[in-house]
């Protein structure tokens, strides 16, 4: 036997005696092919929300008498973070809050609006916010307005005179009574929902599906034929305890309205109640299997829809976020309601859930973090001045770096598995197995691509090779990093520990890109395909 043939048995004998031995280490592997597409990233994936509720807008975006408010009562700091985060469109004015809500009480003169008991929240609601102070806040800031009615206490009519109000030009009574309140031109709110979160019993006015589906038809009926070129988004689930169906409300839904509305409405909220930072990291895999499913039921329906030259039905995730430190009944109530601080950790699961976002972009077309200042926002505002929280930076660099198509990206590194954990409040129970410590969303658009790669271990970075499959990378890439001393980190107004950073470029010639991503980080980078 020659030393070679020697050498080669001894390290036979060695990975049978040692499975677990390697011979040679080897890189993860992400490959990028522009032509697996997945869908048009659409803009409105980076809405937000505001409601009535707590300090979003009262002492909020909305601050009269305050130093740092314009003449119209306008926080100038908030809309100026506000842009920063390049928000498409806002929801308004809820939330739980609609579902009692009369639109009537939010218009006219300040002085003549009546204060009501707002059931939601548990709070006074003076009215002096209302729908022509939103749409002014929505100029200011340069976003889209997107209006939620009231299917609960709330009847068809008054849904449809609320379209006439905003979107007729002239003519009729209450397109008449805007321009009598200042307000001549209209506004040709594109967006509106057929109410919130109406399979909840929480939901004031709560309805079975059947009944909810016949009142949300006939208030779309009403709502078309007013303002024939609005988009309307039926109220999907958010009832996800044990005892709940889920999956049978939307089928119902989509069976009965699949002719009818122009998306449905999803809500997800996680958190992190056991401190376990893997099964936190994990949590937007579930919001991505619940649109897999919802998108299974949607191609069902749309296979037998007479939807005429009309675009088959989409997905709005119209609520997502991380919350469960402000969800005690204590904290759930008054002035300062629903005031969550966070950290990075918190952070890199509002990546996970853009990501997802991205990579369903076909059948996803709009989302909305729930909300935009102080209420479980990016935005914390007080008296004196704001900070920007640690998920305000990856709603930021998404929004403002990510459009084109989505590509269908291939992964490759390690994984691990999960406890069994609760998503949210009072829902069942999960486990996630074979979770890749890398989560990956890529897009491309006129010869640039955007990769996005959340690194989920929470101690180690990760040689990375980019491998192209068409083209080849080319010149500069840019290279942004969110990241913290640790997964705890947070921000305040003293010191901002988590931020987006800007690293040195990558000079890139040729099919292969060598990035090591580091722990708990998310990590954009972009550049050209020739």
């Amino acid at each position: 036997m020659d030393f070679k043939s020697f050498k080669i048995r001894i390290i036979l004998i060695v990975l049978a005696a040692f499975p677990t031995v390697t011979l040679f280490s080897q890189n993860a592997r992400i490959k990028i092919d522009t032509d697996r597409t997945i869908g048009q990233v659409d803009k409105n994936l980076f809405g937000n929300f505001v409601e009535h509720l707590g300090r979003c807008v009262y002492g909020g975006i909305y601050d009269p008498g305050s130093p740092l408010s314009d003449e119209q009562g306008f926080r100038k700091d908030v809309m100026e973070a506000v842009k920063g985060l390049n928000v498409s469109h806002v929801r308004y004015p809820g939330g739980n809050f609609v579902s009692n809500y009369h639109w009537l009480d939010g218009v006219g003169p300040a002085n003549e609006r009546v204060p009501r008991m707002e059931l939601a929240w548990a709070r006074l609601e003076p009215n002096t916010f209302g729908t022509n102070e939103f749409i002014q806040f929505c100029r200011k800031v340069g976003t889209e307005p997107y209006f939620s009615v009231n299917m609960g206490t709330g009847t068809i009519e008054e849904a449809q005179r609320w379209v006439e109000y905003c979107n007729v030009k002239d003519g009729p009574y209450y397109a008449e009574l805007r321009k009598k309140h200042g307000f001549p031109e209209p506004y040709n709110i594109k967006y509106w929902s057929l109410g919130n979160e109406m399979d909840g019993f929480w939901q004031m006015g709560h309805l079975s599906a059947e009944d909810y589906s016949k009142k949300a038809r006939e208030a779309a009926k009403l709502m078309r034929l007013t303002s024939p070129g609005i988009k309307l988004v039926a109220a999907g689930s958010s009832n996800y305890r044990p005892n709940a169906d889920p999956d049978e409300w939307n089928s119902t839904i989509l069976h009965e309205l699949r002719d009818v509305v122009d998306y449905i409405a999803l809500h997800i909220y996680v958190g992190n109640p056991d401190n376990n930072y893997y099964n936190f990291m994990s949590t937007p895999l579930v919001c991505e299997q619940r649109t897999k499913i919802v998108k299974g039921m949607i191609n069902k329906e749309m296979a037998k829809a007479d939807r005429g030259t009309r675009e088959p039905i989409y997905i709005a995730w119209d609520e997502y976020n991380v919350w469960y430190r402000a969800r005690t009944d204590e904290s759930m109530q008054g002035t300062r309601a629903l005031e969550e601080p966070y950290n990075l950790e918190d952070a890199l699961v509002i990546a996970g859930f853009l990501n997802v976002f991205v990579r369903n972009s076909d059948v996803v077309k709009m989302a909305d973090m729930a909300q935009l200042v102080n209420v479980i926002a990016p935005i914390w505002a007080e008296k004196n001045g704001i900070y920007k929280q640690t998920i305000y930076y990856p709603l930021a660099l998404f929004a403002n770096n990510i459009k084109g198509t989505s590509l269908d990206v291939f992964v490759d590194c390690g994984t691990y598995d999960t406890d069994e954990f609760f998503i949210g409040l009072g829902e069942s129970k999960t486990k996630q197995a074979h979770v890749p410590y890398l989560d990956v969303s890529a897009t491309y658009n006129n010869g640039e691509v955007v990769l996005c790669v959340v690194n989920r271990n929470k101690d180690k970075a990760i040689p990375t090779d980019l491998l192209c499959q068409k083209g080849e990378f080319t010149g500069a890439f840019k290279v942004f990093e969110i990241n913290g001393p640790d997964i705890k980190s947070m921000n305040n107004f003293d010191k901002e520990n988590v931020k987006t950073v800007t690293k040195p470029d990558i000079n890139a010639k040729g099919i292969k890109l060598t990035y090591s991503f580091p722990a708990h980080s998310l990590t954009m980078i972009k550049g050209q395909i020739k």
